[in-house]
């Protein structure tokens, strides 16, 4: 395993979240100035001084802001039985509303954990948005894959540690696509043809701008003027017209309410679509090809966090085998924990091979960055949601 990575699972359980979000955006319409520009009005220096943990007695309460429907209840509810401290749930739609969040709040947003994808920490970290780890108080960080440690963004895991990764295809109705598809031309010819009024896409500006330069073999973190011209040109003025939905959590309504027939994807949403709907059989999942993304998300701890005590123990907590167990079971994204999949197989969980990849699959799969395109990758997504009618 050299990449990094991420998954999805069934869900059974109540929600505990304040906002009904679901997962995530890599770049958002709402922060259409780009990152580059939050984090240039950063001001670490006024930010307030946050109380460390030293493993001393637990606070109350513990407030987390992650992607929504992101974590298993089971496991939440059973860290307020058995260590004490009540959780508030927040979500966000994109690592940039997170960001500029903190950024604003400059210490005192009151959140204690939040869950960055990876390509974002180093400028979190050198923007001073987040605490360093105490991690004499998280011994439970031995029980994960070493190949899900130490990554390029946070090589000593002094910030952050995965809490789970995944990657994006897409899943087409077979009663109203009847050939095979297999790749992104595959998606996008259909798209164009049976599909036409009835394809959505993620709402996320990098994964539309990710589907035309995969299936033209071209990097997907380009900064070529050229090649995002071409892009634009093709989204905006062919695609666009076609596209009936932009939806970044399909999985818990167009998939199983069927009320489109070629649906773009991260795959632990399309397996929770697939486990609820009526119809399980008729949907027939595709992961992008010839490339396609990987990302991975991370439990990491808020600057100025009020309740460190707290966040190191719930971090601590959720690590362990039998709780990364049941966040694969009902997120359906890989937790990086050691010999999870041969736990997930035992328990004989349910469309695991849309969990766990092939080596072979994982070389097609690459992480994205944040480039000086960013802001032009947003104008994109914003003319082709306009010239889409959304």
């Amino acid at each position: 395993m050299t990449e990094e990575v991420r998954i999805l699972a069934h869900r059974s359980a109540a929600r505990i979240i304040d906002n009904e979000l679901t997962r995530r955006g890599f770049l958002a319409a709402s922060t259409a100035a780009g990152l580059a520009a939050v984090l240039a009005a950063c001001s670490p220096a006024g930010s307030k001084a946050a109380p460390q943990a030293t493993g001393g007695k637990l606070e109350s309460q513990l407030s987390m802001y992650s992607w929504g429907d992101y974590d298993a209840p089971e496991v939440l509810k059973a860290y307020t039985s058995k260590l004490g401290p009540t959780i508030k749930m927040s979500s966000f739609g994109s690592n940039e509303e997170m960001i500029a969040k903190l950024v604003a709040a400059k210490g005192t947003s009151g959140y204690d954990i939040v869950v960055p994808t990876g390509v974002f920490i180093p400028q979190m970290v050198q923007n001073k948005l987040l605490e360093k780890f105490n991690k004499d108080l998280i011994p439970n960080i031995t029980y994960m894959d070493t190949a899900f440690l130490g990554r390029q963004w946070d090589p000593d895991n002094e910030y952050s540690v995965c809490k789970a990764w995944g990657t994006t295809g897409f899943v087409y109705d077979k009663s109203v696509i009847t050939r095979e598809l297999k790749t992104w031309n595959d998606f996008l010819d259909a798209a164009q043809n049976e599909a036409s009024g009835k394809t959505s896409m993620l709402d996320d500006p990098a994964e539309l701008t990710g589907v035309y330069f995969w299936a033209n073999g071209i990097d997907w973190n380009t900064t070529d003027k050229k090649q995002l011209d071409a892009a634009e040109e093709f989204l905006v003025t062919k695609l666009a017209k076609h596209v009936s939905a932009f939806n970044s959590y399909p999985g818990s309504d167009a998939i199983p309410q069927s009320s489109q027939a070629l649906i773009h994807v991260w795959n632990g949403d399309a397996r929770q679509g697939m486990m609820t709907s009526k119809e399980p059989d008729k949907w027939q999942w595709v992961l992008g090809a010839p490339n396609t993304e990987l990302w991975m998300d991370n439990w990491a701890i808020a600057a100025g966090a009020p309740h460190p005590e707290a966040a190191h123990a719930f971090i601590n907590y959720v690590l362990t085998p039998e709780n990364a167990l049941k966040e694969v079971d009902y997120i359906g994204y890989h937790t990086g924990a050691k010999d999870i999949q041969a736990e997930a197989e035992k328990a004989k969980m349910e469309k695991l091979d849309m969990v766990f990849f092939t080596p072979e699959q994982l070389a097609t799969m690459h992480t994205g960055q944040v480039t000086e395109a960013q802001a032009r990758i947003v104008d994109i997504y914003n003319k082709m949601k306009a010239a889409a009618g959304a």
